[in-house]
C-alpha cells in the first residue's frame, strides 16, 4: 500500500520511494534502513523502515528529519527454474507446506515475507536441498498455525499418507510452531508410517540475519532420509547452537514464544541430533520405530467435539457443565499438581461422567506424572471415573481423546485407548482401576 496524505506529498517532493536506502533522525535517535511500503494497519504518519539487523520498525516522523541516502533497485523475487534433475541414486522426499514461517521467501521490494507455495519455491530460497534427495511438494493450504482445526489435520494425514503411498522415502511437513505439537502429535495417531514424517517451522522468517529456517529445513531433510520412521518435530536444539533436535511428535512441547530453541521434549530426551548434516540417535534412548516396520495405514476418524479445560484457583462449575449441556465427545481436565481440581467442580465433572462423557484428567506441570491415589481430592476424582494417564501432555491428552472417540462411542473402549500406550506417548500403560458406572 502506498503512503498518503502529508507523508506521500513530502515522499515525492523528496524523490523518495519504496525500496530507497533513507535516514530519519530525530531527537536522541537515528534510524537507517530501506523504506518499505505501508501496512493497511500502520499509523498514517508513521514511516515503515527495514533495519540492517532485518527488523521492521514503524517510525513517527514529527519532529523528523528525512534524507535519502541511496536509491533503491526495488528488487522483486526472481522465480528462475529450479535445477532438480531426478537422481535414481537419491532419496525421494516430499515438502507439504501448510504455511508457517519456514515456508516463506522474501520480495526485497516491499520487505514482505511470503508463502512459498510448492517445492520450487522453497528450492529458490534453499537450493542446497537437491544434493541430498530428489525433492517434490506442495502447498496443501497456507494458514497461520493458530487457525489450524480437526478438519485441516484431516487434510494433511490424508496429503502425507498419498505422498507415501506414491514412494516418498520420507514426508517434511513445514507448518507454523504455534501449534505445531498439536498437529504432530494428532498425526502420530492417525498414522502408521513406514518412512519418516518430520514437522518443522521457523522461530524467525528468512528476512532476518539470526533466521533458523535455513537450518532447520536442512536438518529435517537428514532426519527424513534416515532410519526414525515415527511423527517427529525437528527444530534447533539451542539458542545460538546450529545443531537441531529430533523430538517424538506426541511428546515435545513449544516452551518459549521467540527463542529458536523453543521446543522440548517432556519427560524424555530428544530421540536424536542432527548436526552438521548428521543424524545422530541419543544414548540410551528409549526405543523407536525403525524405517520399514510398519505397514503404512490411515486412520482418520475423528470425535467432533473434545475440551481441554485447564483448572485454575476460582473456577465456576459453569465451565464444566456447558461442555456437558453440549454433549461434548470427551473432557481433558489440565489440573493441578498430581492431578487435582477444585471440589467446587467435582459434581459437574461427576455429572459429565454420568452422561457417558469420558474425563482424563493431565497435569499442567508438564514434567513428572499424575498420581492420583496420592490424596484424597484425587481418589475421589477416581471415585467419579475420571481417569489419569500418567506422563502425557495435555496437548497429547486432547488430540489423543479427539481421536479415541473417532474410533468408538463406547466410554469404555475409549478408556482403554485412553490407557493404552500406542505410539511412545507415555512411558508406562496405567495401574489406576476405573469403573463405569450402570
Amino acid at each position: 500500500m502506498v503512503y498518503d496524505g502529508y507523508l506521500r506529498e513530502f515522499l515525492e517532493l523528496s524523490e523518495i520511494t519504496v525500496g530507497d536506502r533513507i535516514k530519519v533522525t530525530k531527537p536522541e535517535i537515528e534510524h537507517i534502513g530501506m523504506l518499505l511500503e505501508k501496512p493497511d494497519y500502520s499509523n498514517e504518519n508513521t514511516l515503515i523502515i527495514k533495519l540492517d539487523s532485518g527488523y521492521n520498525i514503524g517510525v513517527d516522523v514529527k519532529d523528523a528529519k528525512i534524507e535519502k541516502i541511496e536509491s533503491g533497485q526495488k528488487p522483486s523475487i526472481k522465480l528462475d527454474a529450479v535445477d532438480k534433475e531426478f537422481d535414481e541414486k537419491k532419496d525421494n522426499l516430499s515438502i507439504l507446506s501448510t504455511g508457517g514461517t519456514v515456508a516463506s521467501v522474501i520480495d526485497y521490494k516491499t520487505g514482505a515475507v511470503h508463502p512459498a507455495f510448492s517445492a520450487d519455491d522453497l528450492l529458490r530460497a534453499t537450493p542446497e536441498l537437491v544434493d541430498y534427495a530428489n525433492i517434490s511438494g506442495r502447498a496443501i493450504f497456507n494458514i497461520l498455525s493458530e487457525n489450524m482445526s480437526p478438519e485441516y489435520w484431516i487434510k494433511t494425514a490424508q496429503s502425507i499418507y498419498d505422498e507415501i503411498n506414491d514412494g516418498a522415502d520420507g514426508v517434511i511437513i513445514a507448518h507454523g510452531t504455534d501449534t505445531m505439537h498439536y498437529t504432530a502429535s494428532m498425526l502420530s495417531f492417525m498414522i502408521d508410517t513406514p518412512v519418516p514424517i518430520v514437522l518443522t517451522g521457523a522461530q524467525r522468517s528468512s528476512d532476518r540475519p539470526s533466521s533458523d529456517a535455513f537450518t532447520n529445513l536442512m536438518a529435517s531433510v537428514i532426519a527424513a532420509k534416515s532410519d526414525v520412521a515415527e511423527v517427529t518435530i525437528c527444530m534447533h536444539s539451542s539458542e545460538d547452537d546450529p545443531a537441531c533436535d529430533l523430538h517424538r511428535g506426541n511428546r515435545a512441547r513449544k516452551m518459549h514464544t521467540s527463542r529458536r530453541d523453543t521446543f522440548t521434549s517432556i519427560n524424555m530426551n530428544p530421540l536424536a541430533t542432527i548436526n552438521e548434516k548428521k543424524l545422530s540417535i541419543n544414548d540410551n534412548q528409549v526405543p523407536y520405530t525403525k524405517r520399514g516396520e510398519n505397514e503404512l495405514s490411515l486412520n482418520d476418524n475423528l470425535g467432533q467435539n473434545v475440551a481441554l479445560i485447564k483448572m485454575y484457583p476460582g473456577i465456576s462449575p459453569e465451565v464444566i457443565d456447558y461442555y456437558v449441556d453440549k454433549d461434548y465427545d470427551g473432557l481433558v481436565i489440565e489440573g493441578t499438581g498430581l492431578g487435582h481440581c477444585s471440589d467446587e467442580v467435582i459434581s459437574s465433572i461427576s455429572r459429565a461422567t454420568d452422561e457417558k462423557i469420558p474425563v482424563v484428567m493431565t497435569s499442567q506441570c508438564l514434567f513428572g506424572r499424575t498420581n492420583m491415589n496420592v490424596y484424597s481430592s484425587g481418589r475421589h476424582l477416581l471415585a467419579e471415573n475420571v481417569i489419569g494417564v500418567e506422563d502425557m501432555l495435555p496437548e497429547t491428552a486432547y488430540t489423543k481423546l479427539l481421536w479415541a472417540t473417532g474410533q468408538s462411542s463406547d466410554v469404555n473402549e475409549i478408556y482403554d485407548i485412553m490407557r493404552t500406550n500406542l505410539k511412545g506417548e507415555m512411558n508406562t500403560t496405567l495401574s489406576q482401576k476405573y469403573f463405569i458406572k450402570g
